[in-house]
């Protein structure tokens, strides 16, 4: 059955590549990818990474730093959603049931220019980051942020993906709280401890051990919808991918290319996740 699959899918691949080479007159140009990925810097005299690896390590940085800020907001809110006060339930019921139900593309565009914008205004970003960015001894930032020029475009990017994200991270906290028996609620009660006391010893302990599988893969969902914060000029992997096809109008190879990056670093990812969820691995 497996090799029957891998048959109808190089099958498929062998249609595609002779509509395109054909019925299209389309000419490859794989050999001009190697040098957008990573080039030569005569000055530097290293290697040094080109658009699309640019993009990668930036895809990379926002992935992990909102998904970091995802993951508080989302406890947050999911313990929120289980909250005795109404009022806190319902606050935390509309935001999460808002932006599940609104297409990705429409929030980023509303939290972009309705609160993103406002943060790096607000706290003058843009002028602190051109600051560092004129220091010599930048290196340290540079490593963990990128170009400080676009320093104010990668906070930009992080928080509104952070914010996207954290209704679905919200909703899986909240069925992992809910999953926690109500019997332990109970006993913990019964011995006179404190409600805070209930969530941080007895209620989240067990049910971030059950979110771990759904976690880790909304987790590699945020590294593929990062690609929407193109759309609000972040140079990530998709934004360098448009600029390459731009400048090469290798529109195949280009797109090609960028599917294979995303591909790695999911899949990577994926196995990674499913290893440590082996029983043997979280045991220990």
């Amino acid at each position: 059955m497996d090799y029957a699959l891998l048959a109808v899918l190089a099958l498929l691949i062998g249609i595609v590549w002779f509509r395109i080479e054909g019925a299209l007159n389309y000419k490859w140009r794989w050999e001009i990818i190697p040098n957008y990925i990573i080039r030569w810097h005569p000055e530097k005299e290293t290697w040094v990474a080109n658009l699309l690896l640019q993009g990668v390590i930036t895809t990379i940085r926002v992935s992990l730093y909102a998904s970091i800020l995802a993951l508080i907001l989302g406890v947050i809110l999911g313990v929120a959603r289980c909250a005795n006060n109404l009022a806190v339930r319902m606050l935390a019921r509309t935001y999460l049931e808002v932006l599940r139900n609104i297409p990705p593309v429409v929030v980023i565009f509303i939290f972009f220019f309705f609160l993103s914008e406002q943060l790096v205004t607000a706290f003058n970003i843009e002028g602190w980051a051109r600051t560092i960015a004129r220091q010599e001894d930048n290196d340290v930032w540079e490593f963990f942020f990128g170009d400080m020029r676009r320093f104010p475009s990668l906070v930009s990017g992080v928080v509104v993906l952070a914010l996207f994200e954290s209704a679905f991270v919200g909703e899986i906290v909240r069925a992992g709280i809910q999953s926690v028996g109500k019997g332990q609620i109970e006993a913990a009660q019964s011995i006179g401890m404190s409600k805070p006391d209930q969530l941080r010893f007895i209620v989240l302990p067990q049910a971030l051990k059950k979110v771990v599988p759904p976690m880790a893969n909304q987790f590699i969902s945020l590294i593929k919808d990062s690609s929407i914060i193109s759309l609000i000029s972040v140079q990530e992997l998709t934004f360098k991918t448009v600029e390459l096809v731009a400048s090469t109008r290798a529109i195949f190879e280009a797109w090609i290319t960028t599917a294979v990056f995303y591909f790695i670093i999911c899949f990577s990812l994926s196995m990674l996740f499913r290893r440590l969820e082996k029983p043997s691995v979280i045991s220990n």
